[in-house]
């Protein structure tokens, strides 16, 4: 069997670091293909690095640009590799525009497709990644499902017959890279300036477009942070420095200390080190989940809703004018135990013995 697995982001280079380590263990075939969505090395070359993930076969270099034009360019660059590799599955990652233009691409040319982490629902169809999410879905072969609740809204769908409860891949990386930090594997995070990881600090991330591309809404997001009594460790991703330069914001200000993304490994430990996470990232809520920390998402929805559970998350799409939100962000983590809804960390084997007996 080959397999040809279409990544672009940060997100997706996390879940195909244990989905290559299990394709290694087999005789299968796979081929990596790197849009290049992401092509600042912190959010791409790192991982490949510190995830031991096999260097890609193919790098389109596809860069930035609106999401028309860069689906578009991934779409047209994926035709003449698809028609080399002509591989058996195409396995497309997540909710970005590098997924559904693999989808698109691999399904004009009667290639199956396999969607990891398929069924997930915000229901907020203004957000480019709900779109991706359920475009993939209606157009895949194979819906590889991470929990119980994606699976019903598949069902939900009329797709049912074509999905496959595996789990999530994130458990299977998230849970080995905990253990090695655990153990004194001597990975420790690179905390911005004026923060000191041996007192309680808060760790932010903030990117997405309805929470930045707003001047006022973003200038009102970062005050709430910088009035937090505790220190805010922010690691800045590209787009949110690019809109604070262009709207003459300060990301450093009172709590607020900005500094670079970190790689997977220093993020896990800046996570374990801290006091809770204030994110609007699906992917930051779910890992505070899985790593026991309290986590408030600048959001007003989230794709992850066992994370909501006995308090381990809480929804707040305006922290500038909502009024607990200092007592929120800095609460205690829950007494209650979590569950394990996202699997038993074996989902990337799982998915690899799905695909070969499909």
């Amino acid at each position: 069997m080959k397999v040809l697995s279409v990544v672009g982001a940060r997100p997706q280079l996390v879940k195909l670091a244990p989905i290559a380590a299990a394709f290694a263990e087999t005789e299968h075939q796979h081929v990596i293909v790197h849009t290049g969505q992401h092509y600042d090395a912190d959010l791409s070359d790192v991982f490949f690095t510190g995830l031991g993930i096999p260097d890609p076969d193919v790098h389109l270099g596809v860069g930035s640009g609106s999401h028309g034009v860069q689906t578009g360019s991934v779409l047209s660059a994926m035709d003449p590799v698809l028609e080399r590799e002509q591989p058996d599955w195409v396995l497309v990652y997540g909710d970005t525009n590098s997924t559904l233009a693999g989808a698109v691409a691999a399904v004009k040319q009667h290639i199956r497709v396999a969607h990891l982490e398929a069924g997930l629902r915000s229901f907020n169809r203004r957000m480019p990644e709900e779109h991706n999410r359920v475009l993939t879905d209606h157009a895949a072969d194979l819906l590889l499902c991470p929990t119980e609740e994606a699976m019903r809204h598949v069902a939900n769908e009329g797709l049912a017959e074509r999905s496959v409860l595996v789990g999530d891949v994130m458990v299977d990386v998230c849970m080995k890279v905990r253990d090695d930090v655990l153990a004194g594997a001597g990975i420790r995070p690179e905390l911005p300036a004026g923060i000191d990881p041996d007192q309680p600090y808060l760790l932010a991330t903030l990117h997405r477009a309805e929470n930045t591309d707003d001047p006022e809404r973003l200038a009102g997001m970062l005050e709430a942070l910088a009035s937090l009594p505790v220190p805010v460790a922010l690691l800045a991703h590209p787009r949110l420095v690019s809109r604070a330069e262009k709207f003459g914001l300060k990301l450093t200000q009172g709590a607020l200390h900005s500094g670079r993304p970190l790689p997977y490994a220093g993020m896990v430990a800046a996570v374990l080190g801290s006091a809770g996470v204030v994110t609007d990232s699906g992917g930051l809520q779910k890992e505070a989940y899985l790593l026991g920390r309290p986590c408030t998402t600048l959001r007003p929805e989230t794709e992850w809703p066992e994370t909501l559970v006995d308090g381990w998350n809480h929804l707040v799409p305006e922290p500038q004018s909502f009024a607990d939100f200092t007592s929120l962000a800095t609460r205690a983590a829950p007494a209650a135990e979590r569950g394990a809804p996202y699997g038993d960390g074996q989902a990337a084997r799982r998915v690899v013995d799905v695909l070969g007996k499909s």
